[in-house]
């Protein structure tokens, strides 16, 4: 008889759950995270296995590759809809939620998450670690600026290039200041240092990409951009309709329709928030910066007369959305009218 695997993944140990077809626990152990001791575990149920599963997570990627490379195949199951499940649970742990997860693929009740290839994985990696990079610059930034501001020393917004030059001209010949802030001011400025040897890698790629290079075409649409949404969708053939990127990554609005009731609420934030970051900042800067005219443009500018200005650049991001996937599959770039 088939069985079926759920895998709760913790950094240290991992809870396996094996039931067989009509959900009967045939196994429940726990075992190390690493494919190696996962293989081991499950060697007894191989030849039996109709699936394995697991909730897509930071360690999950490196796992399902493990497997595979060990003959396992394992399916990264989406997040939400796992946990919606699991909540039903009134009692919490790891080995119920193992037990939930080989439910769910028994049943069918799941969906599956797209596997990174490597190119899009070292792609998101530099794009990762530039954003926290630029996290902590920030961060420093408002941290100096609240301190600065109990003393009545206001520093001029904008001026982020020139931010510890205005800052140590307004401390200087306060020696408490100076002693308190130096230091801070000496790791924020090795951290831009940093910071733009990263932004500078990350465009480079960009610009060394030809998907990338396609999707620059578009007014708005920079280097950080085009490779952020390259390494999100990775496989463009992944999505049946054009139409389905924008939902996939948050654009679309709420509905919740019950008997009488039928609400339209704002967008789903479902899917990765940095793509639905980086496609509403291209729509802004198409709609704000920008000077190239298109009818793209015209249709959103339409929209912000109707609507307003915000839910004109929602708009036009999921708008975006589709059009770089098309720009992508038809291997066409942006015509402007």
């Amino acid at each position: 008889m088939t069985c079926y695997v759920g895998l709760d993944v913790s950094v240290e140990s991992t809870a396996i759950c094996v039931i067989d077809g009509t959900g009967t626990v045939e196994k429940e152990l726990s075992s190390p995270s690493h494919p190696d001791d996962l293989a081991i575990a499950l060697k007894p149920f191989v030849g039996r296995i109709e699936a394995i599963g697991l909730e897509a997570g930071p360690m999950s990627e490196f796992l399902v590759a493990g497997l595979q490379d060990r003959g396992l195949d394992a399916i990264l199951m989406e997040t939400r809809r796992v946990h919606a499940a699991l909540s039903a649970i009134p009692v919490k742990t790891d080995r119920k939620d193992a037990r939930g997860i080989a439910e769910l693929l028994r049943m069918g009740w799941f969906q599956p998450v797209h596997m990174k290839t490597p190119v899009a994985r070292d792609l998101r990696l530099l794009l990762s670690a530039r954003d926290t990079l630029g996290r902590r610059i920030r961060d420093l930034d408002n941290s100096v600026r609240g301190l600065l501001r109990g003393f009545g020393l206001k520093i001029p917004t904008g001026a982020r290039n020139r931010f510890c030059a205005l800052v140590r001209d307004l401390i200087d010949g306060n020696p408490v200041l100076t002693e308190a802030l130096t230091p801070v001011l000496s790791a924020r400025d090795a951290l831009a240092v940093e910071f733009s040897r990263l932004d500078k890698a990350v465009r480079d790629r960009s610009r060394e990409d030809a998907i990338c290079r396609r999707l620059m075409t578009i007014p708005g649409v920079g280097a950080v951009v085009a490779m952020t949404f390259r390494a999100a969708v990775d496989d463009p053939a992944r999505f049946r309709s054009s139409k389905t990127v924008g939902a996939c990554f948050g654009l679309t609005p709420r509905r919740y329709q019950s008997g009488e009731t039928d609400r339209v609420g704002s967008i789903t934030k479902a899917g990765d928030a940095g793509v639905r970051a980086a496609l509403y900042e291209a729509a802004h800067v198409m709609l704000v910066r920008s000077t190239k005219w298109s009818p793209l443009k015209a249709w959103a500018m339409r929209v912000a007369v109707r609507r307003g200005a915000k839910r004109a650049k929602i708009a036009l991001a999921r708008k975006l959305a589709v059009v770089m996937h098309r720009m992508w599959i038809d291997g066409t770039e942006f015509r402007t009218a």
